[in-house]
């Protein structure tokens, strides 16, 4: 009688055993099962996310700086990059620090060189580029807000002739080159006839 029962109870203790391993291995397999599926909901979230109005992809812009100032006018610089096959054209600017920025060229007149506004705008030819460098082509900003100084980050907004916006930052950058004085209005001549000289 106490072998059988020292058997049954082996047994018993036994079945329980493999009971309790067999539970172990099914919560395991569910834990696993459960994760999976976390793993897969994550991924998408590190794919970038453009949206249709930016310009990012199809313009950029290399070594963006503005010439500092203490108040007035003053012109920010840099490279127009065309990422695309078909020729892209700015047609205008903003920015938080001047209520007034105009693309502008300079040219020559009665002997001397002279900014304007450039009435079409700055073509960049595909896949090349445009180069805004004093005593050139410019980003004019009249009416400045509050001081540019070294190191300054100033943001801007350059719009495209399809709509589409490039938004970039442009560094504060002492420059003696430029002598420019802003004077009302727009005519080719001189700072005396109402316009305004080169920034060269």
């Amino acid at each position: 009688m106490i072998v059988r029962r020292v058997l049954r109870t082996g047994l018993l203790a036994a079945l329980t055993s493999v009971s309790l391993v067999a539970c172990g291995a099914q919560e395991s397999g569910q834990s696993t099962a459960r994760q999976e599926p976390q793993v897969t909901a994550s991924a998408p979230a590190t794919a970038p996310v453009s949206g249709p109005a930016a310009a990012g992809a199809v313009l950029s812009v290399v070594d963006p700086w503005v010439k500092t100032t203490k108040k007035g006018m003053t012109a920010a610089f840099g490279t127009l990059v065309n990422n695309t096959d078909a020729e892209v054209t700015v047609v205008s600017g903003s920015t938080p620090l001047s209520p007034k920025v105009e693309l502008h060229e300079v040219v020559e007149s009665g002997g001397k060189m002279v900014m304007q506004p450039k009435q079409s705008g700055f073509v960049i030819p595909a896949r090349g580029t445009h180069r805004l460098q004093p005593g050139g082509d410019h980003i004019m900003l009249m009416g400045v807000t509050e001081e540019v100084k070294p190191g300054a980050q100033v943001a801007f907004t350059l719009t495209l002739k399809d709509g589409k916006t490039l938004e970039f930052t442009a560094v504060g950058k002492d420059f003696a080159g430029g002598k420019e004085d802003y004077q009302p209005g727009h005519g080719t001549g001189g700072e005396n006839e109402g316009g305004h000289e080169g920034n060269g």
